[in-house]
């Protein structure tokens, strides 16, 4: 999954938008072997595949369970995804890019427990990564936890203060609660200015706060009159 070098000052109206840019990592992209096509079968068909048509290939991996994993993801088949990475993970229980994936594919279901509870285990594979912290608590926001998910979002933020992924969600969050000052605290850190006005207006338009969102665009564009995003989304606002 890749991010348009502009993603950083978008707000994603959706949740699960959301949780997708801000999770990515440079696990997302590692490559693995890829599966062959008796290994599909192995994994996708609606019985198993005779002796014979799989007797040349070696045992399912998990590698192999990652790849039909991401396979699935690209069909939007999310939980014939879960079923993969949750094998791949029964062989390897402490794989990063499965956990990952897993998570991801859990908020695409609004499974959100199954989410938090992925997340917490990616944290401890990781090393206690800033971007697991911030995935951790949106999935504790989008559940009804803002509490938790503050909790989570600060101990990224302590893990890397520049880390953009944390301190755009938190201050996502803070916006949508009034937390105005808050929340351009959080974007300050890692965003230009009209970056700031950019995506405070995003949140404003969200609520349907229409004014203020106007207001904030014209203010990002006067920063910045190459921000293409914020002159279309002022556009649809006349």
């Amino acid at each position: 999954m890749h991010v348009d070098p502009r993603g950083r000052v978008r707000l994603l109206v959706s949740a699960l938008a959301i949780i997708l840019l801000a999770g990515c990592s440079n696990h997302d992209d590692k490559g693995v072997r890829g599966v062959s096509s008796n290994q599909a079968d192995q994994l996708n068909a609606d019985r198993s595949a005779s002796k014979f048509d799989t007797a040349h290939d070696p045992p399912l991996n998990a590698d192999t369970h990652f790849a039909a994993g991401q396979l699935a993801d690209a069909q939007g088949a999310w939980d014939r995804g879960v079923v993969q990475y949750q094998a791949a993970l029964k062989l390897k229980p402490n794989f990063p890019e499965a956990l990952f994936r897993l998570g991801v594919d859990y908020m695409h279901l609004k499974q959100y427990p199954q989410a938090i509870a992925t997340w917490k285990q990616y944290i401890k594979a990781t090393n206690e990564s800033a971007t697991g912290y911030s995935n951790l608590g949106f999935a504790q926001y989008v559940s009804g936890d803002p509490a938790a998910a503050e909790a989570s979002y600060r101990k990224g933020i302590e893990r890397d203060p520049r880390n953009q992924h944390c301190r755009v969600n938190y201050g996502v969050m803070l916006a949508m609660q009034d937390r105005i000052s808050d929340a351009t605290l959080q974007f300050q850190a890692v965003l230009s200015p009209a970056e700031v006005h950019y995506n405070l207006g995003s949140v404003y338009e969200q609520r349907g706060k229409i004014e203020q969102a106007r207001s904030e665009y014209a203010e990002a564009l006067k920063l910045d009159p190459k921000l293409t995003d914020a002159q279309t989304r002022l556009a649809s606002l006349k």
